[in-house]
This record gives C-alpha cells, sequence and structure tokens, in this order.
C-alpha cells in the first residue's frame, strides 16, 4: 500500500477542507442549537460533487476512488458532522447499492439523480425492535404479482424527511427467515407514507432523523433489487462500505477536536506556562495523536481494499471500531484540556463529543463490530 496521496485526492481533500473550514464554520453552532437542516450547505455539497462521489461518470457521478472519500469525510466531519451523514449515506448506503446491484433501468431512473446531488436517498433498515439484529424484520412487503404492498414502521432513518428516494429492506416470506428479505427503491412521497416527529438527538442535531411509517405502500416489482429473498444479503453487502464512511466520519471528529485542543493549550496558561507544557496535558495530547494516527490508517486501508476490489468486510469493522472509540476517547480528553470552557458550546468540543458518542452506535455498534472480528478469527 502506497502511503503517498495522489496530485487528485489531495486536491479533494484540500476542497473538502476550504469549504468545511470556509463555509461549514459559519453556522454550525447556531445549526445544532436549533436543529435545522443544512440545506444550502447539501446543495453546495451537490455542486462540488461530493454527494455521488464515489459513483462511476457513465452514471452522472464523480468517478473517484474510496481513499478520496475517506479524506473528504475526515474533513467535513471535523467541523460539522450532520453534513457530513447526509453525504455518507447518499454515497454509501444508497448510491452504492444502486450501482452494485440494480438494474440499468434503476441506475437510469434513481442513480443518476442522485448521484448528480438533484436529490437524496435514505437507507432504511432499522426498526423499533429490530436494531442490531437486522434479521428480525417485521415491516412486510406482500407480494401481490406485479407489486409489493408495504406495511411496517421503520426508526432512526438519516434523510427520511428530505430524501426523495428510499431503500427499504422488507420481510416478504417470514417463513424463511433472513432469507425472505428484499430490499425495494420506493418514492418518499408514495400514497401510505407518513413520518414520526424529527427526532430531539443529543448530536448531529441537524441532520435529519425520523421514524418512517408505511400503510399499504404499493411498489412496482421492477423497482426490487436483485433476485427474491436478496435483500438481507443485499443490507449486509451495503454496510460494508458503509462502515468505512462512519469509521472516517470518526476520525474526522477525533481529528477536529483534537486540534482545536492543540490550540487552546499552546494558548492557555496556568502555573506561569502554556498549559501544553504540562506533562499531564502534552501525555493526553500525545495519545490522542497517537490514537487518530492508528484510526486514519485502519481507515485507509479499508479504503485501499475495497479500491483493489479485494475483501475489505472485517477491515471495515475494524476501521470503524477502532476510530469510533478513539473518537469518544479524544474528544472527552478535549473537553477535560479545555477545562470550564470545553463545557461550553461556543468551544465546539462539547459538540463534538456529543456527536462522537453516535458514531459507537448506528451502522453497526461497536459491540456488533467486535462480532464481526471475532468471527473472522475464528473462520481463519
Amino acid at each position: 500500500m502506497n502511503f503517498e496521496l495522489t496530485e487528485e485526492q489531495q486536491m479533494i481533500r484540500q476542497s473538502a477542507r476550504d469549504y468545511a473550514q470556509r463555509e461549514l464554520i459559519k453556522d454550525v453552532l447556531e445549526r445544532d442549537a436549533k436543529a435545522e437542516y443544512p440545506a444550502h450547505h447539501v446543495k453546495a455539497l451537490a455542486e462540488l460533487g461530493f454527494l455521488g462521489m464515489l459513483v462511476d461518470t457513465k452514471y452522472d457521478g464523480g468517478g473517484m476512488d474510496t481513499i478520496s472519500y475517506v479524506l473528504a469525510m475526515e474533513e467535513f466531519s471535523k467541523v460539522d458532522s450532520s453534513v457530513s451523514v447526509i453525504m455518507s449515506v447518499n454515497n454509501s448506503l444508497v448510491c452504492y447499492g444502486i450501482e452494485e446491484f440494480g438494474t440499468e433501468e434503476q441506475k437510469e431512473k434513481f442513480l443518476k439523480p442522485l448521484a448528480r446531488g438533484e436529490i437524496t436517498g435514505a437507507f432504511l433498515l432499522s426498526e423499533p425492535n429490530a436494531g442490531s439484529d437486522a434479521t428480525s424484520q417485521k415491516t412486510l412487503a406482500v407480494d401481490m404479482g406485479d407489486h409489493y404492498i408495504v406495511n411496517g414502521t421503520k426508526n432512526w432513518i438519516t434523510n427520511g424527511n428530505t430524501a426523495s428516494t428510499y431503500i427499504v429492506i422488507a420481510q416478504t416470506y417470514p417463513e424463511k427467515g433472513h432469507k425472505g428479505i428484499n430490499a425495494l427503491l420506493v418514492d418518499r412521497h408514495a400514497p401510505g407514507i407518513s413520518l414520526g416527529p424529527h427526532e430531539d438527538k443529543m448530536g448531529m442535531r441537524s441532520s435529519d432523523t425520523h421514524s418512517v411509517m408505511f400503510t399499504d405502500v404499493k411498489v412496482p416489482k421492477e423497482n426490487r433489487i436483485g433476485e427474491d429473498g436478496f435483500g438481507f444479503k443485499f443490507a449486509m453487502k451495503t454496510l460494508e462500505g458503509g462502515r468505512i464512511g462512519i469509521a472516517a466520519q470518526a476520525l474526522g471528529i477525533a481529528s477536529g477536536a483534537y486540534e482545536r485542543a492543540v490550540r487552546y493549550a499552546k494558548e492557555r496558561k496556568a502555573f506561569g506556562t502554556e498549559i501544553i507544557n504540562h506533562q499531564a496535558i502534552g501525555f493526553k495530547l500525545a495519545e490522542m495523536h497517537t490514537r487518530i494516527e492508528a484510526a486514519r490508517y485502519f481507515c485507509l486501508k479499508a479504503a485501499w481494499l475495497k479500491d483493489q476490489h479485494q475483501p475489505y468486510g472485517t477491515a471495515s469493522a475494524m476501521a470503524k471500531y477502532y476510530a469510533a472509540e478513539t473518537a469518544m476517547y479524544v474528544t472527552t480528553e478535549a473537553v477535560q484540556i479545555h477545562g470550564g470552557y470545553g463545557y461550553v458550546r461556543e468551544y465546539h468540543v462539547e459538540r463534538l463529543m456529543r456527536e462522537a458518542k453516535l458514531t459507537q452506535i448506528y451502522e453497526g455498534t461497536s459491540e456488533i463490530q467486535q462480532i464481526i472480528i471475532a468471527r473472522a478469527i475464528m473462520n481463519d
């Protein structure tokens, strides 16, 4: 693996960094406080090509590699993970699944506008009683011949209200268990779809998160992705790539908190000198920096394996697990280094700590990642 970035990768990272540090930072605190959706930032990311950056150019995407995606996700997440999670879902969970497993007709109808950023998508897997245990789907897609009738509830759906296209994971043959699950492309505005209230979350507050209810929603059979019963395998394959995006997000949160902690430690004085000169603070920063660098290598390795078309499921689980744990550790220490100032909104690190927590939970909890890694060890 070559650790030297290409000129294109460096340009993509710089473009993301410039926008995050120049534009996202302006209103991130206000949007967090008001739980306000970042509509103008999403539009800007679409214009910059970040919402479909992994999609092949023949489907109107950016044709970029996964390493570039990791670099961009890190830079946006240093400032605002509410924006980066929208980018992550659209790229990793929605565009990827359609491009990899969809028909040419589905790519023409759904993938192209998603890749252009004209619309956004959402991935509907979690349910009130089917979170980590994704095999326990209760949402039903009853086969009616040329269409399905969908009934059920999905929750914790990022882009639940703002998306135009849903990928819905639903059970068609309950007696077959996970082999009876299908993945369906559904129009967000189809009759029978309703939303719960905007979730009042601890972190990533300006991202759009809702429960979605389906009541006799008609979905054409040509909107099924893959063969009959492919839905669970589709979801697991899609999540493998999604974990790389969330690992990069966790890396960015940790990096953003670390950079703020270093700046503060160089400015704040105590006992006659800047606090960075005190061993207690210096050792904290050394540990934070080391963990961040290790998390970065995990993320880049998983991305490199994906780009090389090699198996990357275990690597992406390791990246997400370690990066999420690192984000929680680093942000907590960043608050500690800031002291009382770290506990108020103005200095950002308390917000980054709230955002870090979610990376240990969504798209597979840290415990689920450990299970994946442990199974890989047993099967080695």
